[in-house]
């Protein structure tokens, strides 16, 4: 066990299979093991323990063993924590009013085109809405390493059900008071890396984490948001309407141009005429202002793998090629169809990347392209409207094109890729036994001061 911590340490796997092999991997290595499996209390159709689900089983383990714990540090069981892990997450549960403490998501299977974009595209959450969180004691619960104050979870009933539950469950938390103090919950970033995971390796396993995400911040805007002008101070409001604004204003954005250009391009609609030179103008100025504010923001990267001074074109490039799958997620969520937890494949799970993997890109291409070939036949010229189009049907070909390229690249041969284990459905909290005398012991300071409490390893 490599995490520095001087006092008792509890290390749990909850395994929703309850495999043998788990099981006996955990008597070997000292670690407690948990499954709810079988048990149906902790297996409801929905709620806080709904099967198959990340929060159900997280839920579960605290309705059984959470009474003796005061804290738990968490990591999905395909990121390893370094060892400084409990140092630089417990120091900041001084202040009782913390609710939990969160880092960066950093990559560690940084070896094929998809994984290194998909880290650069998380550049401006993890580097600086995070960060600003700080400033109003609002930044979002991240699941993938976190710790959290367990009478915090127990004052709003658990995790939140959804398919983003750290999403809920923070915006929950920050609703909410601290019973023992009357002051609302509040939380903290550090942007230290302090554990390192697998990312997507292949544009289905990018997709479907990019689709959930998504999904999970409409469910968010549509059960959950309304609440926030009653319960949010105004700073934490202002974070959270900024921070879920980008899914929401990202997909409206594609849909409306799509069918900005099927209305004039094929019917010949228009609505208010302007010059192209202003329209160009207007457009490139926004656009230069918004990547140059990009870029030199940069600076505040988190990410060990990107050099100092990159650009991150990486990550903007797969942001706009995300765009008509946020879209497809904001019909599903307008239209109430079913969601369902998908935990995002990795290592030798990944999924394999097909022609059907782009069905939806594709889809759009045909919108964009039937109606740049329809204008050439009706007349209906118009050299913005063209190049938008062009441009919108590039995007969608876009992930086609460097899939078939790897494909030829690679001799059609998928590369042997080392990998994290991870144990199958399974999560590993972290837990720190509650102190005897009620107060919080696990002072340990930013700067590596350790107290005597106790923790468990991940």
């Amino acid at each position: 066990m490599r995490i520095r911590h001087t006092g008792p340490l509890d290390v749990w796997l909850l395994d929703e299979g309850d495999d043998e092999e788990v099981k006996a991997l955990c008597a070997r290595l000292g670690v407690r093991h948990f499954s709810r499996k079988g048990i149906e209390k902790w297996n409801q159709p929905k709620g806080a323990f709904r099967a198959r689900t990340k929060h159900g089983n997280y839920n579960a383990w605290l309705d059984a063993h959470g009474d003796a714990y005061e804290f738990m540090a968490c990591v999905d069981t395909d990121h390893v924590p370094l060892p400084n892990f409990l140092e630089r997450m417990l120091g900041y549960f001084r202040d009782p009013d913390i609710a939990f403490v969160v880092g960066p998501q950093v990559y560690g299977n940084y070896d094929t085109p998809v994984t290194k974009a998909a880290e650069s595209q998380q550049f401006l959450f993890h580097a600086l809405i995070q960060r600003a969180g700080n400033a109003y004691g609002g930044p979002m619960f991240v699941g993938t390493n976190n710790a959290v104050r367990i009478s915090a979870l127990r004052s709003i009933g658990g995790l939140y059900d959804s398919i983003t539950e750290d999403m809920a469950t923070g915006f929950e938390l920050h609703r909410h008071r601290n019973p023992a103090t009357r002051k609302k919950w509040r939380s903290v970033y550090t942007p230290d890396v302090l554990a390192v995971g697998e990312g997507p390796s292949t544009w289905t396993d990018f997709f479907t984490q990019q689709m959930r995400w998504s999904r999970g911040t409409y469910e968010t805007v549509l059960k959950q948001f309304w609440k926030g002008p009653f319960t949010l101070s105004p700073g934490k409001l202002l974070n959270y309407s900024l921070m879920i604004a980008y899914y929401p204003m990202t997909a409206l954005n594609w849909i409306l141009s799509a069918l900005s250009c099927a209305l004039f391009l094929v019917l010949g609609a228009a609505g208010i005429h302007i010059p192209a030179e202003m329209w160009m103008m207007l457009y490139s100025d926004a656009a230069m202002l918004q990547i140059g504010l990009y870029i030199w923001n940069r600076r505040h990267n988190v990410s060990p793998h990107e050099p100092e001074g990159s650009g991150g074109l990486a990550g903007m490039l797969l942001s706009a090629l995300s765009a008509p799958i946020y879209a497809k997620s904001l019909c599903d969520a307008a239209l109430r169809r079913t969601s369902r937890f998908v935990v995002t494949p990795k290592g030798d799970s990944s999924s394999p990347d097909r022609l059907s993997t782009f069905r939806i890109h594709l889809l759009w291409a045909a919108v964009f392209g039937s109606s740049l070939v329809a204008s050439f036949f009706l007349g209906h010229a118009h050299a913005v409207m063209r190049t938008w189009a062009a441009l919108a049907l590039a995007l969608c070909l876009a992930p086609v094109a460097i899939w078939s390229v790897g494909l030829v690249r690679r001799g059609r041969k998928r590369p042997a890729r080392g990998t994290v284990p991870t144990a199958r459905d399974a999560a590993s909290p972290c837990a720190v036994p509650k102190a005897k005398n009620k107060k919080n012991k696990s002072e340990n300071s930013e700067n590596g001061d350790k107290e005597k409490a106790p923790v468990c390893a991940l």
